[in-house]
């Protein structure tokens, strides 16, 4: 029996640790049940971090990890998914292709940046979405100093003013004086048709993100999309002209399209319809977690977010539940009724919130040492040693955050 998973991120790490610790508490062999895991290489790719600078060193290596629990790691990009023959082609590095069978499938895909097809957006702007994306912005804004001063050299501007937009936004300021020196006069601003920041969070969040956006410096220009880009900087929908040789673009992210290839329900932004199991209704053995599904997390009507929060712990249930139906015991219905938020706010500290009303509970330096726990301890693969990186993946204990 083959259960194979695509995807190296949250999720899809995740779902392989669990699955393989279900199968070791059953006593079954990697023989008898095979976990693979395919993904273009086997790394990790710290995504929540990439707003930071130094992105090229915000990764984690997978192969050990996957290594020690026994799950074998296939190199390539899944391209073609056919249900009905359960088999999955993939494009290896050598740009030769190959097909796997499989008995399930967990689609662990993520999501990516949404481009709308604004003009000039493919050729002038950056994003913070991808490792390759991070690290052109990073050179990008470190060739800066050695370019005319003219232009809008010194301003960046922000499109989104979401949970992206706002921790890329106020994590530049710093990011700017270390690159042109202290003294220096640059500008960051964020441009968002909505009519206050932060939408999505709500009120009682905002008052403490626009103290921060104040504290740092950096503008805001509500009420106003982006209408166009070319050389000289954006226009915005309000016929406002904001001349900046630097965008990043941070407005709306999609699940990967590989989605599509199932025949199943998926909702607005891509993901897959799914049920408590994590399974996909009405597609026999295939399973969607994270970024790549839509799933209840609760029975009063929240929803799993597009978030490495919600992703591990998804990716966890998702890989026990592969596993159990391979193996033949009872699944466990995907539940996270705990939700937390904790925003970056650069050098103003962070936002640390509990429930999905976003109640605020830490904020300032407090929170930020929170936030540097997440980032740098949480949110990475445990140790490349077998029996803590099973014990790590149980899922009524993966993110759980119910004790704040």
């Amino acid at each position: 029996m083959r259960l194979l998973i695509i995807g190296a991120g949250f999720a899809g790490m995740y779902a392989a640790l669990s699955a393989a610790r279900l199968r070791d508490i059953q006593g079954v062999s990697p023989e008898e049940l095979e976990i693979a895991l395919v993904a273009p290489e086997p790394t990790l790719v710290v995504r929540p971090r990439l707003y930071e600078s130094k992105p090229e060193t915000l990764t984690a290596p997978l192969l050990d990890v996957l290594e020690a629990i026994d799950v074998t790691y296939v190199q390539g990009s899944a391209e073609t998914i056919d249900t009905k023959a359960q088999t999955v082609q993939l494009a290896t590095a050598k740009g030769t292709r190959k097909t796997l069978s499989y008995d399930r499938l967990i689609v662990a895909t993520g999501s990516r940046l949404f481009r709308p097809n604004i003009p000039g957006l493919a050729e002038h702007s950056f994003s913070v979405d991808s490792l390759d994306d991070a690290i052109a912005l990073d050179k990008h804004l470190h060739s800066l100093p050695g370019r005319p001063a003219v232009n809008g050299r010194d301003t960046v501007v922000v499109a989104g003013g979401g949970f992206t937009g706002i921790e890329a936004a106020t994590e530049l300021p710093g990011r700017l004086r270390e690159i042109f020196g202290k003294g220096s006069k640059t500008r960051v601003i964020i441009v968002d048709r909505n009519s206050a920041i932060a939408p999505d969070m709500g009120e009682g969040p905002r008052p403490v993100i626009e103290k921060a956006l104040r504290k740092l410096g950096v503008e805001t220009k509500l009420g106003a999309g982006i209408a166009s880009l070319d050389a000289s900087g954006v226009t915005l929908s309000s016929g406002e002209h904001i001349e900046t040789e630097t965008v990043v673009w941070a407005a709306g992210i999609r699940a990967a399209p590989l989605t599509q290839q199932i025949p199943a329900e998926r909702d607005n932004f891509g993901r897959l319809l799914v049920d408590r199991d994590l399974r996909v209704p009405g597609v026999p053995g295939v399973f969607a977690t994270g970024d790549a599904a839509r799933a209840a997390c609760d029975d009063v009507g929240n929803y799993a977010l597009m978030s490495c929060q919600h992703a591990t712990r998804m990716g966890a249930f998702a890989g026990n539940n592969a596993a159990a139906e391979l193996l033949g015991v009872p699944t466990r219905p995907y539940h996270q009724r705990a939700y937390v938020t904790c925003l970056d706010l650069g050098e103003a500290g962070a936002l640390f919130t509990s429930g999905w009303e976003r109640a605020v509970k830490m904020v300032g330096d407090v929170a930020k040492k929170t936030k540097q726990e997440i980032n740098t301890v949480w949110i990475y693969p445990p140790r490349a040693e077998r029996a803590a990186a099973l014990a790590s993946a149980d899922p009524e204990r993966v993110t759980d955050v119910s004790g704040f």
